[in-house]
């Protein structure tokens, strides 16, 4: 297939998957407990990320001298954050919380400009002051409607985002060379494990009680999202660049809400709506690579000339 063509493809791919995936959490959690969902999910997507590793030829196990970070990987990047989405969305709609989680591209900047020295042009400042303030807003306005109930939920799922961006500058700074799926085999299958001694101890599993509704959309998470998201997203950035990879953040926000209003009649109030055009514009800012809007100005300038 024409590189053009594979690219558009993926991107479409990923950004339906990520848009699909908050509606199958929410199913996920009406029967299934969070612990134990989040647990299975990683116990059906490791296998085929092992069997992965072998047909790409991509080693299992983290180099030697870095055994440690599988473990921490298990724990702080998939465990931990993965269960606190799925429980927020025990409290939130589905479209709020893919909200919240657009704006890892945000965190993830924070985080590297804190602890990895990363600069940021003048555009980027503007688009993390815009997106952020934009976020604070919707939530602003959505905890008033909602409550109690809706704070739970929401700082969730911000927790969540803070603990992956931290994750990511500590993956850069010890783990950077690690492949893909090297970094998700062996850690989700260890952080599954993890989560049902947890799920067991602290959770009341009644497996008559999984409905099959619930048991296709972990299945849904535990294949698609965990395996052929993480895929066909890290396939896109190397056919494309990783600005336009990252331009799946402002397009899944979007088919989550769609879903959710659809499947449920679950929406965000119209101010809220309204905030999502300078929310995700911040995004696309903030990600702009530093030089390329300094040299689409000059182009402009020169054209005008």
């Amino acid at each position: 297939m024409d590189k053009k063509y594979l690219s558009l493809l993926l991107f479409c791919s990923v950004c339906f998957i990520w848009g699909t995936t908050w509606l199958a959490m929410e199913i996920a959690v009406e029967s299934i407990p969070p612990i134990f969902s989040t647990a299975l999910r990683f116990l059906i997507a490791s296998p085929i990320l092992i069997l992965l590793s072998k047909i790409f030829n991509q080693p299992l196990f983290f180099p030697k001298g870095k055994n440690k970070w599988m473990v921490i990987v298990a724990v702080f990047y998939f465990a931990i954050p993965f269960t606190l989405m799925i429980a927020g969305e025990m409290y939130i709609s589905s479209g709020l919380a893919s909200i919240i989680f657009a704006n890892m591209p945000i965190a993830v900047m924070i985080t590297s400009t804190l602890f990895l020295g990363l600069r940021l042009s003048p555009h980027q400042f503007a688009g993390l002051f815009i997106s952020v303030a934009s976020l604070y807003l919707i939530l602003s306005n959505e905890l008033s409607i909602g409550g109690n109930n809706l704070l739970i939920g929401s700082g969730a799922l911000a927790l969540a985002v803070i603990i992956h961006a931290i994750m990511y500058v500590m993956v850069q700074k010890h783990c950077k060379d690690i492949q893909v799926i090297t970094y998700n085999a062996i850690p989700s299958f260890i952080a599954s494990l993890l989560l049902f001694i947890t799920s067991f101890a602290f959770e009341n599993i009644t497996v008559q009680a999984f409905s099959p509704s619930s048991l296709i959309a972990v299945a849904y998470l535990g294949v698609f999202a965990s395996v052929g998201g993480i895929v066909a997203y890290f396939k896109l950035g190397q056919l494309s660049t990783p600005f336009a990879a990252s331009i799946c953040f402002l397009i899944f926000p979007l088919v989550a809400l769609s879903l959710s209003a659809l499947t449920s009649g679950t929406v965000i109030s119209d101010q809220s709506l309204m905030m999502l055009f300078p929310l995700l514009s911040g995004i696309l800012l903030a990600k702009l690579p530093r030089n390329k809007l300094s040299l689409n100005l000059f182009k402009m300038r020169y054209k005008s000339a």
